[in-house]
């Protein structure tokens, strides 16, 4: 079982930046691959972006360039940078812990952000 706080949700303006957190409490984090996903009003959640406990990542087309996601393994945490924040960003932002052989997937309760002028 994994536990996943996360950190850091806000109003911002178009073009600002906020950075999320992510700390999850397990003694195995390297076996995660850990990841953000999105859930706008009226959609599906949706991924944004993932990254390997050897710093492989992948992102959504919409927020390449955008967005920067980064692990420490040391400390149990992952972070989503986002700049050049557009209207469209706005939704709630859940941190993903996906099991690297079980594929069991755990999440955090959720961190709102919104981009609005």
């Amino acid at each position: 079982q994994v536990q996943l706080v996360e950190s850091g949700g806000g109003l911002v303006q178009p073009g600002g930046s906020l950075r999320l957190s992510c700390a999850a409490s397990t003694t195995f984090f390297p076996v995660y691959v850990m990841g953000w996903y999105r859930q706008g009003p009226g959609k599906q959640r949706e991924p944004v972006a993932s990254i390997t406990r050897a710093g492989i990542t992948m992102y959504e087309d919409s927020v390449k360039g955008r967005f920067a996601i980064s692990r420490d393994n040391a400390k149990n945490t992952v972070t989503l940078q986002m700049n050049s924040l557009k209207p469209e960003d706005t939704a709630v932002y859940y941190c993903n812990a996906r099991h690297l052989v079980n594929k069991n997937d755990y999440w955090g309760q959720g961190t709102q952000v919104t981009v609005s002028s």
